[in-house]
Parts: C-alpha cells; structure tokens; sequence
C-alpha cells in the first residue's frame, strides 16, 4: 500500500510544476486591490464588486490586509512574488514589486534594456519611447507586445504550497505503512479519507481488479482539489481552483488517463458498439469520442471552476452586507446579519469543497 503513497506524491509534484505552469499564464484581474479614493477603502456598492472580482482573479503580488496607522494612512501589507518573463531581448526576472508608479502615474520596470509594464496584471513590453500601451479600436496594443509569462502568481504560489503538503503527508503515511503497517499522528486522520476513496469512489466505478492502479492518481486530485478548495475558505486570498487554467489541467490529465487506460472492449463498445444497427455504429462512435474527448473534460473542469467561483462570490457578498446595509440596519445590525448569512454559507462551502474533490473524479 506504501507504494500508492509514493506515487502519489509523485502526482502532487507533477500537478504543482504542469498546472502552476499554466496558470501563471492566465488572464489576471485588476492591478490595485481597491480603489484609490478613500485610502484604498472599500465603501461604495462599485468599489466592492470591483474588489470581489479582484479577489476572484490572480495577482502578481500577494495582499493579505490593510490598516489605518496613528497617522491616517492606509497601508497594505503583503508580500511580492518573483516576475518570470520571456521578452524579445532574452528571459528577464526580477520581484512584483519592482512595479512601481513613475512620476505620471505608470507602472514601469527598467529591465536589462527592455521596459515593461503592467496593465490589468497582463505584462508587456513596450516598444522604444513607449512609457504606456496605445490600443487601436479593436483594443489590440500598438505600440507594445505581450511577454511569455511564467511568474509565479498568487495561484501558482497556493500551487506550490498544497504541493508541497501533499509530498509531506503522504512521503510520510508511506513511510508509516512500510515500517509498521499502522499509521500514527496525523497518519490517522488521513487513513480514513484514503478508505473512502479507495470504498466510495474508485472500487464502484473502476471494479475490485484494477482499481488499486489508479489509487496513486484518485488520492492525488482527491486532496489536491480538497485542501485548495480549504484554503481558499480562509482570508489569506487563494482561489486557485476558481481558475480556470487549474481545472482545465486537472480535466486534461483526467482525460489522458482514462483514453490511453482503455481497454479492447472499451474501445470496441465505443467505436462500433454492438447490439445497434450497423448504419447507426459510425454516428454513434462519433457522439461518443466527443463525449469522451471533449464533452466530458469540459463539464468537470466548469463543474469545479463554476462551483467554487460562485461560493467564493457569494461568501464575499455576504460579508460586503455590513457595509451596503450600514444605514438601513446600523452598524451592529448590519454586522450581526452579515456574520450570520457568510457563516451559514461557509458551512455550505465546506461540503462543497469536499463534494468537488469526489465529483471531479467520477
């Protein structure tokens, strides 16, 4: 049994490096977390749907919360994450931060001869004497040009992070199992969520003998999706299986697996399926490599992006009601009714998340 541990902390390590990879090339959000106005304050029906769609998206920096000081500034606290472009001239990095605002208000970057800039967190390299990207009436740049983009962002990072916690877990329930067979310590906490898929999900659905050699890869997206879906419940900021990249690679590898897993009479059934007409076989084995290709990858990577997009939205506007309902119910009503509402869906959520890590592999 060690050895389906082993493999699936191989798993973990091949998820983190391909869909961290993907994702750092995704359509980003909103470059400030709020608006300008106010300190950064978010106080206007406007301002908060623009910071829930802020938060939805990914970032090249990581905001974790803002203050007021003594003095009446607002101040944000985070973290910077390292900038990984392939320009024209050659592969550039340096940290998100080096983003900065010039004197007229743009955000440049001076970088071994070539300028970049950040625009909606989409990066491109401006052209000589370009200070901003110009859009022709199609909205295509002009005078500026996207880079390749491999940063590691906000997603990538959770990425990095739920990776490395699978290698730890499970390199050592592995190593629990090879030594005494009986896991200790958190190993038990563990041992029950591994029965489960091996009872609930994979024996049904796979049959008693082959099950056991797709266990390595059925624990990896089981855990993999359900302690992302866990972090993003918490205020630390992921959304990493809210994005779409992340999903698209978890559906991708789903497909490869169980096309090139199939057997002769799996294909057989679904290339010229018996017990049917023989002029209806060809269309039928149409309708089915589409469903297998293509219609059934894209209804689990949107199930999961769509499910847990829409609960963090929902959380988000839940809370936002202590500052949208302030002069109807008051302060201490409007916060009471808020609290309520978003702990009531959080108790939702976390079933949700559990649900997605099952559903995604069924």
């Amino acid at each position: 049994m060690y050895r389906a541990y082993i493999k699936t902390a191989f798993f973990a390590l091949l998820f983190t490096v391909f869909s961290g990879t993907v994702n750092a090339q995704e359509d980003h959000g909103h470059d400030n977390h709020t608006t300008e106005a106010d300190g950064g304050r978010v106080n206007s029906k406007e301002e908060i749907n623009a910071y829930i769609k802020h938060h939805l998206k990914d970032a090249h920096d990581f905001h974790l919360f803002s203050y007021t000081n003594d003095a009446g500034e607002r101040k944000h606290v985070g973290f910077p994450l390292p900038v990984i472009v392939w320009t024209s001239e050659g592969l550039r990095t340096f940290m998100s931060s080096e983003f900065h605002h010039d004197d007229d208000g743009k955000v440049l970057v001076q970088k071994d001869g070539v300028t970049l800039t950040k625009l909606h967190s989409k990066i491109y390299e401006l052209d000589n004497g370009a200070t901003t990207v110009a859009f022709d009436e199609e909205h295509h740049p002009t005078n500026a040009h996207k880079v390749l983009d491999f940063s590691i962002t906000k997603s990538v990072f959770g990425i990095l992070v739920t990776g490395l916690i699978l290698l730890l877990l499970f390199g050592g329930l592995a190593k629990q199992y090879k030594k005494k067979n009986i896991p200790t310590g958190f190993g038990r906490v563990l041992e029950p969520l591994v029965i489960y898929v091996r009872d609930e999900i994979a024996r049904p659905n796979i049959g008693e003998k082959k099950y056991r050699r797709f266990m390595p890869y059925l624990l990896t997206v089981f855990f993999f999706i359900w302690i992302l879906n866990l972090l993003g419940l918490t205020p630390i900021g992921f959304n990493v299986t809210g994005q779409i990249a992340v999903t698209a690679c978890l559906a991708i590898f789903t497909a490869i697996i169980y096309l090139f897993s199939g057997t002769k009479e799996f294909w057989g059934h679904t290339l010229w399926m018996p017990g049917v007409p023989v002029i209806l076989r060809p269309i039928l084995a149409v309708i089915e490599l589409v469903g297998y290709v293509l219609i059934k990858p894209f209804s689990l990577l949107v199930r999961l992006f769509a499910n847990i997009t829409a609960g963090h939205f929902v959380v988000m506007s839940l809370i936002a009601l202590m500052i949208t309902l302030k002069e109807s119910f008051g302060p201490v009503g409007s916060t009471g009714l808020s609290l309520v509402l978003a702990l009531f869906i959080m108790v939702i959520e976390l079933l949700v998340a559990f649900l997605q890590a099952s559903f995604l592999q069924c």
